[in-house]
């Protein structure tokens, strides 16, 4: 194994040794998650935050087994996402005349999308098999030659530092795990790509909650709600500018065919409004996962310093890696994305109807119940593909499809033009806050492969 230093002593809080010990979600918890997971599951595999809810008197309940949360995402009408309660509340407030509070504002552009094209559990499979499917899902294969050419484009910006097989340093954040997803969903949008930093500006003042909110809820404060607001100035302008030019001069896009097409579903044309909904979750989605499971796969060959030779005499193995890799460190950690409809009971432990579900999913894909040898790399482990990273069931992330071949593409395309991948000394392997496995910066030392490219 190759040597990481361990970045506990530089989080303000101590590694957990105990149940008292373990918070997932004050300052420096992203640094012990890891540690965190085999206590929950064997002394609380439901962990019960007392007065964390809404109201700030009922509980929030944190499931970490694989068997609850997989029960949970796999039935959306008894354990309710917290978005359709929250749009079903705007759209009450909006009914009665009043004017919708910051949390509508941070939503607006999601709002008629959600509200009017997947209100049901039918229009949502509707939606996903006639909208996105055929661009970020099933459907994404169509864009394999795009995204081989930026993956090669990304490399060519650094490889020559290691002419002639000499060693040589990448930033591999800043320079191919973050840029890669972000140009790949501006063309499939159709963005022009010279906007890419603005895109990218705006994906991450889109998911602010999910870095700087605190506790279980993801909360901002006024001052960073404000802060958000201003970060996303200018950007419903811009999706609308982008989208009457679609729908005037359309172009082979998604954005394009999303002001054309005529929806089966619902038997008429797409609102301007619902497509700036679509747009929204492809931005806020498309971006921050591809990367941290890029960089975290990027760490995982440098722990296991002989898997990259193995992918590169075998790369027909790297889509095993990549599901293995996605078990092993879920770029998204967990979310309270789910509502109890009735009392419910999870590992004995009664659960009241309404109660908020902090789904943990990095838990449930070390879950010893579930998985031999959890914490362990196996590319022959059997149903690579069944881990909860993309979630499960109707609602599993619908550009799951994109992400994956994002990812296994970059690595085909790596190991035919890398001969090495290591650990620079120095990194901290520090986290961002929130709940996303997002390292903060990653120095890899690599040998430009001798044999020419192919």
């Amino acid at each position: 194994m190759s040597d990481k230093t361990p970045n506990h002593r530089l989080s303000p809080m101590a590694c957990p040794a105990q149940l008292a010990d373990v918070d997932l979600f004050g300052p420096g918890a992203q640094e012990h998650w890891y540690e965190a997971y085999p206590i929950l599951h064997k002394e609380a595999p439901v962990q019960v935050l007392s007065g964390a809810g809404p109201d700030g008197a009922s509980d929030v309940f944190v499931l970490s087994r694989y068997e609850d949360i997989e029960r949970v995402v796999k039935d959306p009408q008894r354990f309710t996402p917290v978005m359709s309660q929250l749009v079903e509340g705007l759209q009450a407030t909006l009914d009665r005349g009043e004017t919708p509070g910051q949390d509508a504002s941070r939503f607006d552009l999601a709002l008629d999308s959600v509200r009017t094209l997947r209100p049901t559990m039918e229009l949502w499979r509707a939606h996903r098999q006639e909208l996105t499917d055929p661009w970020v899902g099933p459907g994404a294969k169509r864009h394999t030659r795009m995204i081989t050419e930026v993956a090669d484009e990304l490399i060519d910006r650094w490889i020559d530092r290691g002419r002639d097989g000499g060693d040589a340093i990448v930033e591999f954040i800043d320079e191919f795990a973050r840029p890669l997803p972000q140009i790949v969903m501006a063309r499939v949008l159709g963005f022009p790509i010279e906007d890419v930093p603005k895109l990218a500006q705006w994906g991450s003042a889109q998911v602010m909650q999910y870095v700087d909110g605190q506790g279980p809820l993801n909360q901002l404060s006024a001052e960073q709600s404000a802060l958000q607001a201003q970060r996303l100035e200018g950007f419903a302008e811009y999706l609308a500018d982008q989208v009457a030019s679609k729908r005037s001069r359309p172009q082979d896009d998604m954005i394009s065919a999303l002001t054309q097409t005529h929806y089966q579903a619902l038997d008429r044309k797409l609102t301007d409004e619902e497509v700036y909904g679509i747009v929204y979750f492809m931005v806020l989605g498309g971006l921050e996962t591809t990367q941290y499971a890029l960089e975290e796969e990027a760490q995982l060959l440098c722990e296991y310093p002989a898997l990259f030779d193995t992918l590169k005499a075998a790369p027909e193995k790297i889509r095993a890696f990549t599901e293995e890799a996605m078990r092993l460190r879920a770029p998204t950690q967990g979310l309270s994305t789910r509502v109890t409809t009735r009392e419910e009971a999870f590992q004995g432990v009664r659960v009241p109807a309404g109660s908020i579900l902090h789904i943990r999913f990095g838990a449930g894909n070390v879950d010893p119940q579930q998985y031999a040898s959890p914490y362990q790399l196996d590319l022959q482990r059997k149903s690579l593909g069944n881990h909860l990273t993309f979630s499960q069931g109707p609602r599993t992330c619908p550009g799951a499809g994109i992400s994956r071949l994002e990812q296994t593409i970059a690595w085909e395309r790596l190991c035919v033009r890398l001969d090495r991948l290591e650990y620079v000394p120095g990194n901290t392997f520090e986290h961002q806050p929130g709940v996303m496995l997002g390292t903060l910066a990653l120095k890899l030392r690599f040998a430009r492969a001798i044999k020419r490219r192919s």
